[in-house]
């Protein structure tokens, strides 16, 4: 399978929303679970044409990072990454609190189309997000993949937007932090 990816850019808009269609990758997210500041009714008021309406403003403004996959000119793969600054819901998740942030750079969230899945993607997805942040001089990247549920079984990839353990396990991610069985948070040193 011969994909591309690229850094996103102001004028790949049209190619990620084709990518998260109708139902803005999952649930009307549009990529902004990580920037509300907390869930509940906020995220109630967020989510849909909101959120879409601050991702778009978010692209042509180069303001979201990430890394778009193509297959033949077809948007097949997504993922984000940033400072960990710019994703403000990190802090009200106590499995991922730390005291150690200041200049964190994370990724934290992998969409990859249906018919795309289970092809190594995201994996491909995850070398190439680390690659952008190794030129902008990164120190160390940090990430909260997902592990099985509670009873040890599979989770669907509705609930694995934050990417399986093994591919970061694969690329050298260590293990840092895990206040919540299923929820481990883990850090790549690049310097």
């Amino acid at each position: 399978m011969n994909l591309s990816f690229e850094e996103l850019r102001p004028e790949h808009w049209s190619a990620l929303e084709e990518l998260f269609g109708e139902n803005g990758a999952c649930g009307g997210c549009w990529c902004q679970w990580w920037r509300v500041e907390r869930g509940g009714r906020l995220w109630e008021e967020t989510k849909g044409e909101r959120a879409r309406s601050r991702m778009k403003e978010l692209v042509e403004t180069g303001k979201a990072l990430g890394i778009l996959s193509s297959h033949d000119k077809k948007p097949v793969g997504w993922c984000s990454f940033g400072k960990r600054s710019d994703f403000p819901r990190l802090e009200t998740v106590k499995a991922y609190r730390r005291d150690d942030t200041e200049g964190m750079w994370c990724i934290n969230c992998f969409f990859v189309a249906r018919e795309y899945r289970g092809k190594g993607v995201s994996r491909m997805l995850l070398a190439a997000a680390i690659t952008a942040m190794k030129r902008r001089g990164v120190a160390v990247i940090e990430a909260y993949p997902v592990t099985t549920t509670r009873v040890g079984k599979k989770l669907s990839p509705a609930f694995s937007w934050t990417g399986p353990f093994k591919i970061f396990e694969e690329r050298g991610f260590k293990e840092v932090q895990r206040l919540v069985p299923e929820k481990p948070l883990v850090r790549l040193v690049l310097k």
